[in-house]
């Protein structure tokens, strides 16, 4: 592939401008500068989850959500290029499918936590919804690939479903959250 970053200081951005890969030069507080930041820290959070004790195939999963994450951060970088493939938001729901199978029926909202792993995919999941509210202000000004915007609405609700995965991984269960009322009748 050869040496594609010779030079990491370019100074070319000090004055808040950056270069998108068409050569095009936009504001650093850009719709889509902001949405390719927001995808790359989500990116760099999942990464974050995977330094933990995962099943396999959580592990196996993620990895590959990091692959097209990248794929997807190149999109945004550079107007008008294709590279998440659109079987990828397919693939997310056939594993949204396969995680959520075994988990029991959701009767109560969840607090984020309940161990390291849990909290860390939890921090994904807030992050990837973030970086899905950008894409959609990107795409009120500049047409998206619908599948662009669709692959981080379906990773949000796996990040979810893997969240509880992990909290029975960790400690057998999800910490329930208790309205003000449940929680004053119980004395908490």
């Amino acid at each position: 592939m050869g040496n594609r970053l010779s030079r990491i200081v370019t100074r070319t951005g000090d004055e808040g401008r950056t270069g998108l890969g068409d050569g095009s030069r936009v504001d650093k507080d850009s719709h889509r500068v902001e949405a390719f930041g927001d995808v790359d820290e989500l990116n760099s959070v999942v990464g974050r989850v995977l330094v933990h004790d995962l099943p396999e195939d959580v592990r196996r999963s993620l990895s590959l959500i990091q692959h097209e994450l990248f794929d997807l951060g190149a999109e945004l970088a550079v107007p008008g290029h294709q590279a998440l493939p659109e079987a990828s938001v397919e693939r997310l729901d056939v594993e949204l499918e396969s995680f959520n199978a075994d988990l029991p029926p959701l009767e109560e909202f969840i607090l984020p936590g309940g161990g390291p792993a849990t909290a860390d995919c939890h921090i994904a999941r807030t992050v990837c919804r973030r970086a899905e509210r950008r894409l959609v202000a990107v795409n009120h000004h500049e047409a998206l690939r619908p599948s662009s915007l669709a692959y981080l609405n379906r990773l949000s609700d796996l990040l979810f479903v893997l969240c509880r995965l992990l909290a029975r991984h960790e400690n057998g269960s999800e910490v329930l959250w208790q309205p003000a009322a449940r929680r004053e009748a119980s004395g908490g």
